[in-house]
């Protein structure tokens, strides 16, 4: 059960939701500001300890198979696994997509995957590190400005994936037209582009909406 609180009337409220940064590698303090800015608890994550403190985690930017490396070095990787299995909301954008992914192509043969998206994402999709560009996206109905750095792609999905938002088809997009970058499965969403580099908290918001669903169902 959840702490609760006292406003000044006397009333018993929740507390906000504890949601947690891993921060392991990676852009870690763009998204704990971002989570701020929210109206939540954000704090760092590093310690399986720490797992239990928390209403949900982001899974930040960074280096994919380094942070598979890290989640193990760190006995993170399995019970991280299994709490993201049973239900605790994960979000994850970029290097985050590709770890919450059940497969992916063009990985290491070691790398571990947390899972819990029904989803094969392909790494590095869009190029290398020169290759990193900006657009506008429909996410769910609303225009949003999406920052990609050698991102992955969303090649397929199971029907329990809700798609988010896809590339435009435009003819500067190429091969990238019509390519997958937001996905919805449950309590587990992610992004190919990096929403805590561009100052607009709606994806954040609605990872907090997931969270706070979900602490409303316990």
């Amino acid at each position: 059960m959840r702490l609760t609180t006292s406003n000044k009337l006397g009333d018993m409220v929740a507390a906000p939701p504890v949601i947690g940064v891993l921060a392991l590698q990676g852009d870690v303090q763009e998204h704990l500001i971002s989570l701020a800015k929210c109206d939540v608890t954000a704090r760092p994550v590093r310690r399986v300890e720490e797992l239990d403190e928390l209403d949900g985690i982001v899974i930040p930017g960074g280096e994919s198979t380094t942070m598979s490396k890290l989640l193990v070095n760190f006995e993170l990787l399995e019970p991280l696994r299994a709490k993201i299995k049973a239900g605790f909301p994960a979000y994850g954008s970029c290097a985050g997509m590709i770890l919450l992914a059940e497969t992916v192509l063009d990985g290491r043969e070691d790398q571990e995957q947390l899972g819990g998206l029904d989803v094969t994402v392909r790494r590095n999709a869009f190029g290398r590190q020169i290759d990193s560009f900006e657009t506008d996206l429909d996410l769910a109905g609303e225009t949003v400005h999406a920052v990609f750095i050698r991102a992955p792609w969303v090649e397929a999905v199971s029907g329990e994936v809700e798609v988010l938002a896809t590339v435009p088809v435009t003819a500067e997009a190429g091969d990238a037209a019509g390519r997958i970058v937001a996905v919805r499965q449950g309590n587990v969403l992610a992004t190919a582009f990096h929403p805590e580099l561009t100052g607009d908290e709606r994806v954040h918001r609605l990872f907090v909406d997931m969270v706070r669903g979900s602490t409303e169902e316990k």
